[in-house]
C-alpha cells in the first residue's frame, strides 16, 4: 500500500513536469522510463506474492456432511462443541432423546425450553431446547477423580434450529471434556453415552 502511494505521487509529479516541458516547447521522450518499468515489475511481483499468500492461508471450506451423521466442528476454532444434523424437527428429536434416555435407564433431570420461555417473555426465537441428563453411578467417579467436571455435569444435549430451518444436535465432545478437566482415560467411557444418544436421535 505504501509503495502504491509513492508510485501515485511520483506519477503525478512526473505528469506535471511533462506538461511544463511540453509548454516550453519540449518534445515527448519516446524512451520508456526505466524507473517506471522497475516499479511496475516490483508491484506485479508483490501482488502475485500477496495473492499466493492469501490463497494459502484462507480457511478451508467445511466438508460436506455425508448422510447427515458426520460431525461438524466449529470452523473458526475448536470450542469443544460437536454439531450433528438431525433429520427430524426439534420437538421430534427431543421426543426421541427422551425415549432413548428412558430405555437406557438414564435420568432426565431437566428439559429447558429456551424458545418457549422466550415466547412467554414476548420475544421470538427459533426452536431451541436443552436436555440435562445423567446417572450418579457414572458421574460420581468422574467428580471424585476430577472435581472440576461437576461444572459440566450432568451431561447436556442442545437441540436447535438455525435460520434456514435446519435442526442440529449439539454437545460437548469427549476429548474437550477430558482435556478441560484432565480426566483419566479409563473414566471417559462414563460420559460416552452422550455420543451414542446424539447419533441415535439424529437418525
Amino acid at each position: 500500500m505504501l509503495l502504491g502511494v509513492i508510485v501515485n505521487v511520483m506519477s503525478a509529479r512526473h505528469h506535471v513536469r511533462l506538461v511544463e516541458d511540453l509548454n516550453r516547447g519540449g518534445s515527448i521522450v519516446n524512451r520508456p522510463s526505466s524507473l517506471a518499468v522497475v516499479v511496475a515489475l516490483r508491484l506485479a511481483v508483490v501482488g502475485l506474492a500477496m495473492a499466493i499468500y492469501l490463497l494459502a492461508i484462507r480457511e478451508p471450506n467445511q466438508a460436506n456432511l455425508g448422510n447427515g451423521q458426520e460431525k461438524a466442528m466449529t470452523p473458526i476454532a475448536d470450542n469443544g462443541i460437536v454439531n450433528i444434523p438431525s433429520k427430524q424437527s426439534v420437538d421430534r428429536t427431543v421426543e426421541k432423546l427422551e425415549q432413548i434416555l428412558k430405555a437406557k435407564g438414564v435420568e432426565l433431570f431437566a428439559l429447558v425450553d429456551h424458545s418457549g420461555e422466550a415466547e412467554k417473555a414476548g420475544m421470538q426465537m427459533r426452536p431451541t431446547k436443552l436436555l440435562i441428563f445423567g446417572s450418579p453411578k457414572a458421574g460420581t467417579p468422574l467428580m471424585i477423580a476430577a472435581p472440576s467436571i461437576a461444572i459440566d455435569l450432568p451431561l447436556k444435549i442442545l437441540v436447535w434450529e438455525d435460520g434456514n430451518g435446519k435442526v442440529s444436535i449439539s454437545y460437548n465432545s469427549l476429548a474437550y471434556l477430558q482435556a478441560r478437566h484432565h480426566l483419566p482415560q479409563e473414566l471417559v467411557s462414563n460420559i460416552a453415552v452422550v455420543e451414542a444418544l446424539a447419533a441415535k436421535a439424529a437418525e
